[in-house]
């Protein structure tokens, strides 16, 4: 008897692992695109989009080309993997899936994802550039990044599971709009995160005394006087995730409550918060060190790579507890039911 909430045919296996793969390529194409602001490439290929200084290939590139025209090459590549999922979803999955709904939702949100890209470079927001315009537009490309990355996480959960729910289900979950009120409060600590690195790239402090200073002095540029709402925002957050984990212990039976599949998966669930957990507290560690350490480019990119990571394990667990899978809550005699059809 196969387990009814695990795929089970090895093109589902497949597509679910190729959905996994956007995830992961997506991170890195952000952490390259934060690399592309912290070295002051942003205006590498001049104020041209899609060209690079005029050209298809840029020849005898300098450093800053060759890292701006990367990033470019990198996000091409991201969108043709976006649409091969799009297509091969569609080709593969019924009708009704939720995983249609988010891979479409991946594409919209890649094609907007372009188009901010391209405004920042059309209007000049890259490397010195210290207008409130700027910090603006960062901030909304950011919020966009984190959207594209939910749609593509969730369309990989989605495909990862034989028995997923229908898209006209997902707003109608028990403990949807607490899950979606927590996630916001992450999602602002994301945004706040990305202006509080912007403003380390253009105002560096030259020690740690002058960049508590440069947060209450009089004159000090709106940028930075908006760090202090990082730290704030990510307490709130991580005060929704002990909430989440508390909720989803609560909705959980007990294991003496479930059949073998079922306690293999609240296992797994339970591996899975203290996943968060842990990519929590490692989170709050970058950030002590990203201050202590006067917000070197190098931790920038970790606190980063940290954030998208963390920000994928809490999706997963949001999902997990607003639509749990079938053999999470299900008796012997319920999940030999729900199996019958795949075994």
């Amino acid at each position: 008897m196969r387990d009814a909430s695990a795929v089970s045919s090895p093109q589902q296996v497949w597509l679910a692992r190729f959905a996994w793969f956007a995830v992961f390529y997506n991170i890195a194409v952000t952490i390259w695109g934060a690399f592309v602001r912290a070295s002051g490439s942003g205006a590498g290929c001049g104020n041209h989009w899609p060209l690079c200084n005029g050209q298809v290939i840029p020849v005898s590139p300098g450093f800053h080309t060759i890292v701006e025209f990367t990033h470019r090459q990198m996000t091409t590549g991201l969108s043709l993997v976006v649409i091969a999922l799009l297509v091969w979803t569609f080709r593969a999955t019924s009708k009704r899936n939720a995983a249609r709904f988010f891979s479409i939702a991946s594409l919209v949100l890649l094609l907007n994802e372009a188009l901010l890209g391209a405004l920042l470079v059309k209007l000049g927001y890259v490397t010195d550039n210290q207008s409130p315009g700027r910090a603006v537009m960062m901030s909304i490309h950011f919020s966009n990044t984190l959207l594209l990355l939910t749609a593509l996480t969730l369309t990989a959960r989605f495909l990862s599971v034989a028995s997923p729910r229908e898209w006209r289900w997902l707003a109608r979950a028990r403990g949807f709009g607490w899950a979606a009120a927590g996630l916001a409060a992450t999602f602002v600590t994301g945004i706040s995160g990305s202006t509080a690195a912007l403003g380390d790239t253009l105002y560096p402090p030259t020690s740690l005394s002058a960049a508590f200073a440069q947060d209450y002095t009089s004159g000090t540029p709106l940028l930075l006087r908006l760090r202090v709402v990082h730290p704030i925002a990510a307490l709130l957050a991580a005060a929704f995730v002990v909430w989440l984990i508390l909720r989803s212990r609560d909705l959980a039976p007990t294991a003496a409550e479930l059949n073998p599949v079922g306690r293999r998966r609240l296992a797994g669930f339970t591996r899975r918060a203290n996943i968060v957990i842990v990519l929590l507290a490692l989170q709050f560690a970058l950030g002590i060190a990203d201050i202590l350490l006067l917000a070197p480019a190098w931790i920038q990119l970790l606190h980063l790579l940290g954030a998208d990571l963390y920000w994928v394990a809490l999706v997963l667990l949001a999902a997990e507890t607003v639509w749990p899978t079938m053999a999470d809550h299900t008796t012997a005699s319920e999940s030999q039911a729900a199996t019958a059809d795949v075994v």
